[in-house]
């Protein structure tokens, strides 16, 4: 199969065109403009609809009114659009209504710049917005998984009527490497809950206001059964050099590259180190950093931010033992030699 050469931000339209996406709602900002920038080209150019909107909140609304109206819809922004966004996302989520939102993160908090940095790591996975509920979250760290994670996750909005995030970061939105795509087109099948404006689907109500205390905790519940079956059937991670590790790096995104190659480097030195990848962040790989954490001496958390991944990670390993945070901000990426510095001084 042909490789193209193409950015992080330009290989997710791609994505996203043939994982049968029929409208795209955004606002421009860096570093995730070309995202709307190829949207508009394409989109456009297929026959699609694509809508500069006036801002972020208005965008994501579009996203809301689209979607329930059966549309297959997405949207892309970075740290400080999406963090306007995030109560139509609660809205999204408490209607039962699938998206897909791409985010390439950016340092903050503020406006901050448009380094890389992956401090919305709570906001995505936590709920930005009010109330209970949760987003399936893919971290990729490739070009080529921009645009795998984009292509399917329609596919899974769809089945689980949720909000899917591709979480990435200015460094992979921004990079350029060859990337392939599916010959498959998928395509939106009708949904039998959604508003089409006709008579079939006129008695439909797309809702997420409950006037009656208990039909509005069954709604809850409902979500929470959901987010259960959700952790069941799509948890997904990758592991490198982890069978013999006495010590494992866990990471996501641009500082799960990072981390393999200094997982290379230290092994030449004969330390006996891993790589866990979680590539859902939401569902989080639990179980697997369970079992995990009774074969290794220690694991330790790249990010580029003040520890949020790690937090979870010590809720999975349960104090079997220690979980070293290796924290990075302000828009800096470590290099491979002060990371393998700074394990080697730690373990």
């Amino acid at each position: 199969m042909m490789k193209k050469l193409m950015k992080g931000n330009d290989a997710v339209i791609h994505g996203a065109l043939l994982g049968g996406c029929t409208h795209f709602f955004g606002y421009p900002i860096t570093p995730a403009s070309e995202i709307a920038h190829s949207a508009a080209y394409y989109f456009t150019k297929s026959g699609r609809t694509f809508l500069q909107a006036e801002s972020e909140i208005a965008a994501i609304n579009m996203i809301l009114g689209s979607a329930s109206a059966g549309a297959r819809v997405m949207t892309s922004s970075s740290s400080p659009g999406v963090a306007l966004m995030s109560e139509c996302v609660s809205y999204i989520a408490g209607s039962n209504v699938p998206a897909v939102i791409i985010d390439v993160q950016r340092v903050g908090p503020g406006l901050g710049y448009i380094w890389p940095e992956q401090s919305d790591y709570n906001m995505v996975l936590k709920g930005g917005g009010h109330g209970v509920y949760r987003n399936i979250v893919f971290a990729p760290n490739s070009v080529q998984e921009m645009a795998d994670f984009t292509y399917k996750a329609f596919e899974i909005a769809d089945k689980y009527r949720m909000c899917v995030f591709i979480l990435a970061d200015a460094y992979i939105g921004q990079m350029m490497e060859p990337v392939s795509f599916p010959t498959k087109i998928l395509h939106a099948k009708r949904k039998d809950w959604a508003l089409y404006a006709d008579e079939q689907s006129r008695h439909n109500l797309v809702t997420s206001l409950f006037m009656e205390r208990e039909i509005l905790s069954a709604n809850i519940d409902s979500l929470l059964n959901k987010y259960a079956k959700v952790e069941k059937e799509i948890t997904e991670f990758e592991e490198t050099s982890v069978s013999d590790a006495e010590h494992i790096f866990i990471a996501f995104g641009i500082s799960s590259r990072v981390a393999l190659t200094a997982v290379r480097e230290l092994r030449k030195q004969g330390i006996k180190v891993g790589l866990f990848r979680p590539k859902t962040l939401f569902p989080f790989p639990n179980k697997r950093l369970a079992e995990l954490a009774s074969k290794v001496k220690s694991m330790m958390v790249v990010e580029l931010n003040d520890g949020m991944m790690a937090n979870d990670v010590e809720l999975a390993v349960k104090s079997k033992l220690p979980v070293r945070k290796f924290n990075w901000y302000g828009g800096y990426v470590p290099s491979v030699t002060e990371l393998v510095e700074k394990t080697k001084k730690s373990i």
